[in-house]
């Protein structure tokens, strides 16, 4: 509640719906990078040494690298807002959002990092604020380059 009475830009449900984008994001990175495993794996399967794993490795290294995977910069999350916000509110995307404060891609930066400042979000070393900066245009992402899905069951909506 102090966040949104110190900066007081940005509605509540801006901060929620940019970690849920988050967590859309990262889930759909986490498919991308198992599939990207599965494919590679499949194809070094005959060339593997299994004498070359020693039970005693180093699992925390294993962790760090998992924790680095899952994470995003400041354009992947920019993208993931994207797809996510078109996802759940169509051509009414730019209108939801301009409607809680959000008007820029630049918006996200400031809601992300006014979460990692209360540490409901974390930054790598190399992340920077700026990196939300001039992502897109919201009447182009949003309306102009709307992307209709149809299925071929219901047809156009």
């Amino acid at each position: 509640m102090q966040l949104l009475k110190d900066d007081q830009r940005f509605r509540m449900e801006a901060y929620q719906f940019v970690r849920e984008a988050l967590s859309y994001g990262q889930r759909f990175q986490q498919q991308e990078t198992e599939d990207d495993l599965a494919e590679e794996e499949e194809e070094d399967l005959e060339d593997l040494d299994l004498e070359c794993f020693d039970e005693e490795d180093d699992v925390e290294g294993w962790e760090e690298e998992e924790e680095a995977e899952s994470h995003l910069t400041g354009q992947m999350l920019c993208q993931a807002i994207r797809h996510y916000a078109t996802q759940q509110y169509g051509l009414l995307a730019k209108v939801v959002l301009n409607s809680w404060g959000i008007h820029t891609t630049s918006d996200f930066g400031d809601i992300v990092y006014n979460l990692i400042s209360i540490n409901m979000m974390k930054k790598s070393k190399t992340d920077r604020r700026e990196d939300f900066d001039d992502q897109y245009d919201f009447e182009d992402a949003f309306v102009k380059n709307f992307d209709f899905q149809f299925s071929e069951e219901s047809g156009p909506a």
